[in-house]
């Protein structure tokens, strides 16, 4: 028999990954196979055969990368180019009315509006790229500005599209971002956690925990043994497809091979709105996967561009939460943790109890206050519930239940960390530790200067913190930089390949955009918002230190608690001192403002578009603002600049049609001087 040639076994291949990438769409998609598994099977081991025998036949949008590729070191980050905003939330109908009262008027109509409703599926947000239909890069949601790049994970889920459907009366776009949830059915999440018990391993707490911990493997062959499944919900950039509204961008997201929940639906007015929301509420339990809510949207494109975002989320979305599942369950004991800030928090620690698929063993009781409104006593029979589904809280006492066993509670007169006297501030209900040499305080302060969304130093986890400052060799977290390879493989379970890494981990967090440094501060009332804000009004550290307390109380959307939190933090010496430490530790934060009083930019509009050069397009929106000026995201008579970077928009077509002036970075930094 005559050996194949190289273009024959191309041209096999060709056929292979077609016929292969149909059924998957038929089967996974559609729900309608047409040949058995066997032929399936015998199919696609045909192919891992060619591809095998010839690797450069091997493309991108192979089945066989469903697979699994080569295992990572770790992963990428990539900023995403509109942000993945988080949803405001509502807790019931009284919230949904509200949300469409608000809506009406922002849109001055006295009828009813269209909405698209659809369910608030448990799993992770992901963001899938698409250049010439060709599926390049996948990145989780991260902190909405910045995610993880998971290509090589997403790529093993079946319901992903690898190559979209090209049609000539719905063509792809050159660049298209999608973006969708990835999640574990029930019935999958229960097969997966009888496997891992079956192998002697840890049963996953809940499915979204699962799909969370699979989307984050190094190693995608072990994703690809996950039941990972998709529904996409959105796009970016809507103009990009030419769409009108958010159920057009559904249908032509479906034409293309995406998978849809069938459960999102147009409803017209409130009315129709809170049946859908009652309908899901009654249902949830029955469908095949977790929901926590609904996510109530405006249609109409036009209707979200007029209504517009705030700093943190859309004013035309909300996303209305269940109310959670409840628990019957015994509190055993009330104990006290310390915050970063000094707060002394009751929690309630509780016989263990399964609520919506998570064990809960213990729950916060928030302040003194709560405790007495509640008359939450040691030894009540409570329920419990998890709030919005996440964190645990007690929500009836059950005094039917008592038999005179039970003790109240009383809260210390003294931390019990450190046993210093605690005191509460008039007007506040939280009570406090005031020493800031408490080793609690000390703990907390260095493991939220290490966080995610602060200096973000991969491996440096609370236990080890716990260990540093037990032993005496760290008492702040400027002192991190000064920890030694010596010094740390001498700690329980550090060696000196583990104490090398968590060295270089904390050298590779010295370069810091100016927000996160600010937040990682640990200012009380000063979360990320807040320090974007001020990091965008100011042009650097020593612009702050010699700020007045009045310059943070004009900064939009800086209140006047946060802005005497601010001011006092840095008019104390120690956070001075420990601020020069930083900078001198080799700490170089990355600035976007500008000086403070200089706002050339007042007054003026400004559109984005296109790939910018040296910077983002949120950084490009966060100079901007910071210079006095304002971004919107659509151009108009009213604007003053398109500032247009690489492969432009339709933006660019509209700002020419209506006269507005084009510039460039290069322009922009001069407008600025």
């Amino acid at each position: 028999m005559t050996q194949a040639t190289e273009a024959e076994n191309a041209s096999r291949a060709e056929y292979l990954r077609e016929q292969i990438n149909s059924h998957n769409h038929r089967y996974f998609v559609l729900d309608d196979p047409v040949i058995s598994d066997a032929e399936y099977d015998r199919l696609m081991q045909e192919l891992i055969e060619i591809e095998a025998a010839w690797p450069s036949l091997r493309s991108p949008d192979s089945p066989t990368a469903r697979v699994g590729s080569p295992s990572l070191e770790k992963f990428d980050t990539i900023r995403h180019s509109t942000p993945m905003m988080s949803l405001d939330k509502g807790f019931n109908a009284e919230d949904l009315k509200n949300f469409d009262q608000r809506v009406r008027k922002l849109l001055q109509s006295d009828t009813p509006v269209l909405y698209t409703a659809e369910p608030k599926i448990d799993g992770v947000a992901v963001e899938l790229v698409y250049e010439n239909g060709m599926l390049v890069m996948a990145s989780t949601r991260g902190d909405g500005k910045e995610g993880e790049v998971i290509t090589a994970n997403v790529k093993t889920i079946p319901t992903v599209p690898l190559r979209l459907t090209i049609e000539k009366k719905s063509p792809v776009p050159s660049l298209l971002e999608v973006r969708g949830e990835v999640f574990i059915s029930k019935a999958n999440f229960k097969l997966l956690n009888d496997e891992r018990m079956a192998d002697g391993q840890p049963a996953f707490a809940n499915p979204r925990n699962a799909a969370a911990g699979s989307l984050r493997q190094l190693d995608s062959s072990i994703t690809a043994k996950r039941p990972l499944e998709i529904y996409v919900y959105n796009v970016s950039d809507y103009r990009v497809i030419g769409a009108g509204s958010q159920g057009e961008t559904l249908d032509m997201l479906k034409t293309m091979g995406f998978r849809i929940n069938p459960l999102i639906h147009s409803r017209v007015g409130l009315s129709d709105v809170l049946a859908y929301y009652q309908e899901l509420d009654m249902a949830r339990l029955t469908l095949p996967y977790e929901i926590d809510g609904v996510v109530v949207k405006l249609d109409r494109f036009s209707d979200q561009e007029q209504l517009g975002a705030t700093a943190r989320s859309p004013r035309w979305a909300l996303a209305v939460k269940f109310q959670a599942l409840q628990e019957r369950t015994r509190v055993v004991d009330i104990i006290i943790q310390v915050g970063r800030t000094g707060a002394l928090t009751p929690v309630a620690i509780l016989s263990p109890v399964n609520v919506a698929g998570v064990v809960v063993s213990r729950a916060t009781l928030h302040n003194e206050d709560e405790i007495e409104k509640k008359d939450v006593r040691i030894g009540d029979q409570v329920f419990v519930q998890r709030a919005g589904d996440v964190i645990p809280e007690i929500v009836k006492v059950i005094t039917s239940s008592r038999d005179g066993t039970e003790r109240k509670f009383i809260m210390p007169l003294t931390c019990p960390v450190c046993s210093t006297k605690s005191v509460r501030i008039d007007g506040e209900a939280v009570i406090r530790c005031p020493n800031d040499g408490c080793s609690a305080k000390i703990k907390g302060n260095i493991y939220h200067f290490a966080s995610k969304g602060a200096f973000d130093i991969d491996g440096l986890g609370d236990k080890l913190i716990d260990q540093l400052v037990d032993k005496g060799l760290i008492s702040s977290y400027a002192d991190l930089f000064d920890l030694t390879v010596d010094e740390l493989k001498k700690l329980d379970r550090m060696g000196e390949k583990s104490a090398e890494n968590t060295v270089a981990a904390i050298e590779n967090s010295k370069q810091i955009s100016f927000q996160r440094f600010l937040y990682a501060l640990g200012i009380r009332n000063v979360g990320e918002n807040t320090a974007g804000l001020i990091a965008a009004r100011f042009s650097d550290m020593e612009s702050i230190l010699s700020a007045s307390p009045g310059e943070f109380e004009v900064i939009e959307g800086v209140g006047p608690v946060s802005a005497q939190s601010i001011s006092e933090f840095f008019k104390q010496d120690k956070n001075r001192e420990i601020i020069r430490r930083l900078m001198e530790s080799g700490v170089s934060i990355q600035y976007a403002g500008l000086p403070s009083g200089n706002r050339p930019l007042d007054g003026l509009t400004f559109v984005l578009t296109g790939t910018l050069e040296t910077m983002s397009r949120s950084e490009a929106k966060k100079v901007i603002e910071g210079a006095g000026g304002k971004v919107s995201s659509t151009v108009s008579s009213k604007t003053n600049y398109l500032l247009a970077g690489e492969s432009p928009g339709s933006k660019l077509d509209k700002a020419k049609e209506l006269g507005v002036e084009i510039i460039s970075e290069a322009e922009l930094k001069n407008l600025m001087r």
